[in-house]
């Protein structure tokens, strides 16, 4: 027969082992479950009251931090969901805010360099570049989106026709907004949303540093 001390000991030593196991398989579960969680997208979600139409990742594209001056187009990155049966029109216009560092554009739409109106979702060169003068001048379609049933309309800036906002009534700069409205032809309420522009990928760099900017003080001086 095994002395009663020695069976304590193998008792709780089985113990603390059963405790270890379970603490490292608890530990192992919350690390996978972290390993499959989506990275957050930047840019405003919203949905209009009924549920019938979502508005995700809606931000205006990050051109630098001096952002685009007043007069100026910028482009928009958006994603709609429409979660009915029917086919839904949404129009997106904008409105003079009522709020700081939130400014307005004479109109949205979809802008193409060519001459006839090409589908969103094809990649084209840098809409920076300016035509030349024998090139075709740019087009204006207005923002009015026809969605199928339980489809979804993305948009990029990098379509071929991007979808802009179009002659700034501000500067639009990092930390400010664009205003924009949202009318829907399924009778769902108009939405009044405000499109930040997007945070950029890496920091800014920073400026050339001041002589001892960051220099230790010496001790006796």
């Amino acid at each position: 027969m095994r002395p009663l001390g020695t069976r304590r000991a193998a008792l709780v030593a089985g113990a603390a082992t059963v405790a270890a196991l379970a603490l490292g398989g608890c530990s192992a579960g919350q690390v996978a479950e972290t390993a499959i969680l989506e990275t957050p997208i930047a840019g405003v979600d919203t949905q209009t009251t009924d549920g019938s139409v979502f508005i995700r990742n809606l931000q205006v594209e990050y051109n630098g931090i001096e952002g685009y001056a007043k007069g100026e187009n910028a482009p928009l990155e958006l994603s709609l969901f429409n979660q009915t049966a029917e086919p839904v029109t949404v129009t997106i216009s904008s409105a003079p805010p009522d709020l700081p560092q939130v400014v307005s554009a004479d109109q949205v739409g979809f802008v193409s360099a060519a001459a006839t109106v090409t589908t969103p979702g094809e990649v084209a060169a840098s809409p920076s570049v300016a035509p030349s003068a024998s090139a075709p001048a740019a087009t204006v379609r207005p923002a009015r989106i026809e969605i199928g049933p339980l489809s979804t309309a993305m948009f990029r800036p990098s379509d071929l026709a991007p979808l802009q906002v179009i002659g700034l009534q501000g500067a639009l700069t990092p930390g400010a907004a664009v205003n924009l409205v949202f009318e829907f032809s399924n009778g769902a309420d108009k939405l009044v949303v405000q499109a930040p522009v997007a945070t950029p990928l890496s920091p800014a760099p920073r400026g050339p540093a001041e002589i001892g900017e960051d220099a230790p003080e010496l001790e006796g001086h």
